[in-house]
């Protein structure tokens, strides 16, 4: 890896340190929110804003821009972080997450804030959403790739795969699909639940392009999803392997967190480099 390589993948390793920190202190201000899930997803939202989109956020309406939709909307701490350090708003307005009446910091994004494309929380509907805009690329002759991110247990959502067919159907090779392949949802283990697995084989059988990676592995990330730009007709799916609440001890790997926060003790408890200020 050369130096610049080197020097890119310092850079996002700190998006990603921050998003982390960002969505410790904001879910422990408002006493809310869901915390594992938003760090699970914390690398994969660093390497695409930091290292894979195009887009401007001094023109957040621009054409030619990557799009993203947070299809598992519950993660929306880790977006609201990222996009407040790309710049698409005042990183001030983080402290007013889900803590002020008509914040545009909802427990789920919205279009109101600058830089989400769509509002998501309703699960099973961001693969459709980016299905479409995929689509309206080739219509009006466009190159932009669309990013959808969604959680494993969304994918019992029968809605998600009446939209795969439908991609795989319309060749819709700018339409990248990320799986949070983490293992857990609201209820438990996705394989004690409604079993995914094989779940590669699923997309395979679905018509897909298929990639599975550690989702905590940047450089490994960076690289798979690069790839996709010049990618065959074919929509791509990247099965990205994550721990839920990955780099908060308390909350890894544990169902309990998928949406809680931590004490204001908890929090002043925390290494420094975990948190942004005491409580």
């Amino acid at each position: 890896m050369g130096c610049t390589d080197s020097s890119k993948i310092h850079a996002i390793e700190m998006i990603a340190r921050q998003i982390r920190r960002d969505a410790i202190w904001m879910s422990t201000k408002a006493g809310c929110g869901h915390l594992a899930p938003a760090l699970s997803v914390a690398d994969i939202v660093a390497v695409l804003y930091g290292g894979i989109m195009r887009h401007d956020p001094k023109n957040p309406a621009w054409p030619q821009r990557d799009r993203f939709i947070l299809s598992k909307g519950h993660g929306c701490l880790a977006l609201y972080s990222v996009l407040s350090q790309m710049g698409y708003f005042d990183r001030r307005l983080l402290g007013g997450f889900c803590s002020e009446y008509g914040t545009m910091l909802a427990g789920h994004p919205e279009r109101s804030l600058p830089g989400v494309e769509a509002n998501t929380g309703s699960l099973g509907h961001g693969i459709a959403l980016g299905l479409g805009m995929a689509l309206g690329a080739r219509l009006d002759g466009l190159d932009y790739l669309v990013f959808v991110l969604v959680g494993d247990g969304e994918l019992e959502e029968g809605s998600n795969w009446e939209a795969a067919m439908a991609a795989a159907r319309h060749e819709a090779g700018n339409l990248v699909v990320i799986v949070d392949r983490n293992g857990l949802q609201l209820g438990g283990f996705t394989e004690k639940i409604s079993r995914l697995e094989p779940l590669d084989q699923k997309w395979q059988a679905f018509g897909w392009n298929v990639k599975t990676v550690n989702g905590h592995d940047i450089p490994e990330l960076m690289a798979t999803i690069a790839s996709v730009r010049h990618a065959q007709a074919q929509p791509t799916v990247v099965i990205a392997h994550t721990v839920k609440g990955k780099g908060l001890e308390i909350a890894e790997n544990k169902v309990e967190w998928h949406y809680k926060a931590l004490t204001r003790e908890q929090y002043n408890a925390l290494d420094p480099e975990l948190r942004l200020e005491v409580l």
